[in-house]
């Protein structure tokens, strides 16, 4: 396969993945995100990829002071920023209520593109399971190692 046709792929195949996550998190906070036409919600969910591929790098860079106190945790903020900025660009197609529905729904999001990444394979997230041979005789840890 050419390696356009092959970035291709995993774009639209990321794309699906976004698209499903962000109508399980409409689904899942009924009436505080909304979408008016399943077009409407592809539409939003294209748009959001596109302000995590471009913005969202400027947003982790200033706020890398806060990321970096709060152990990452405040990446969950901007993602919710995101979901929030993706209602208001979109007005009455696409509606986020407050933020801290955003902040809910960027968490299932996440969640759920998490799950269907590791999956199918696709983006940087894999889990595999390695059986550890013994070192020694002596040595009781042949357990499995899980690597995420």
């Amino acid at each position: 396969m050419q390696p356009g046709t092959r970035k291709l792929l995993r774009f639209l195949q990321s794309w699906v993945i976004n698209t499903f996550a962000v109508l399980v998190a409409a689904v899942i906070l009924r009436g505080h995100i909304r979408y008016q036409t399943p077009t409407d919600l592809i539409l939003a969910s294209l748009l959001l990829g596109i302000l995590n591929a471009f913005v969202r790098p400027i947003l982790m860079f200033l706020a890398l002071p806060l990321l970096i106190v709060t152990l990452g945790l405040f990446t969950w903020v901007i993602n919710a920023l995101l979901l929030y900025f993706v209602g208001v660009l979109m007005g009455p197609a696409f509606e986020v209520d407050t933020f801290g529905f955003a902040f809910l729904g960027a968490l299932i999001i996440s969640l759920v593109s998490m799950a269907l990444n590791i999956l199918t394979g696709t983006g940087g997230t894999h889990f595999t399971i390695h059986h550890r041979p013994p070192r020694n005789h002596d040595d009781n840890d042949d357990g499995p190692v899980i690597d995420v």
